[in-house]
């Protein structure tokens, strides 16, 4: 299959993938009571990441494909995640318990702030340690709003009832649903694909880079 090819499957697939996330949610799949595991929607979060890496590691044509893509439009696409402010407006209205809105919102909103910084002077083989940093540092915040969502509901199951009595059920109906359902899985494949990309830039091309001369320095 030519790169034309797998650019238009892996867009169809997207669109697929983003529909199922709106109808599942409609249909209540992801829902789940403060004192359940929510094992349907940690499903939709790690079957598109496992898939993605079976079909990575499985298919050369799909490999080469994947890291051919711009490093710079792949970074700035994290840019969407300074939309986590709502985070802190829905905790403001004790709609979203602080254990999980506070750093899953301020976590986004450095990401997505810093987004096209990033990809406009760390996208490049000189400063590629800065760069996979950075891509870390966005995979902890996704991570930790992860933790923080799961085991918020054992530890403070209180927390996850909203005012007037309505049970949020961590992120688990529309259209917040579609964070951890659609956008969490997502972005996390668009920073494992990014590493990957700057883990085969040539050595003989890098530079010195912010994080290597602070190490030179110290």
């Amino acid at each position: 299959m030519t790169s034309k090819g797998y650019s238009k499957l892996t867009a169809g697939l997207i669109a697929v993938w983003f529909a199922f996330s709106i109808i599942a949610s409609a249909r209540h799949v992801f829902e789940t009571s403060p004192n359940v595991p929510p094992l349907r929607l940690l499903m939709a979060v790690l079957i598109p990441i496992v898939l993605f890496a079976a079909w990575y590691m499985r298919s050369a044509g799909f490999r080469a494909y994947v890291l051919s893509l711009e490093p710079r439009t792949l970074t700035a696409m994290q840019s969407w995640r300074i939309a986590g402010f709502v985070f802190l407006v829905l905790y403001s209205y004790r709609m979203l318990p602080g254990m999980f809105a506070l750093p899953a919102g301020w976590g986004d909103i450095f990401i997505g702030a810093t987004a096209l910084l990033v990809a406009a002077k760390w996208a490049t083989p000189t400063y590629r340690k800065s760069f996979i940093f950075w891509q870390w540092l966005g995979i902890a915040d996704l991570m930790t709003a992860m933790v923080t969502g799961a085991a918020g509901r054992f530890i403070r199951p209180e927390d996850f009832t909203a005012a007037s009595g309505i049970v949020t059920s961590s992120m688990t109906a529309l259209p917040l649903s579609l964070i951890p359902v659609f956008a969490v899985p997502f972005f996390l494949i668009v920073h494992i694909i990014s590493i990957g990309q700057a883990r085969r830039w040539q050595e003989s091309e890098l530079g010195p880079g912010p994080l290597k001369s602070i190490a030179v320095h110290s």
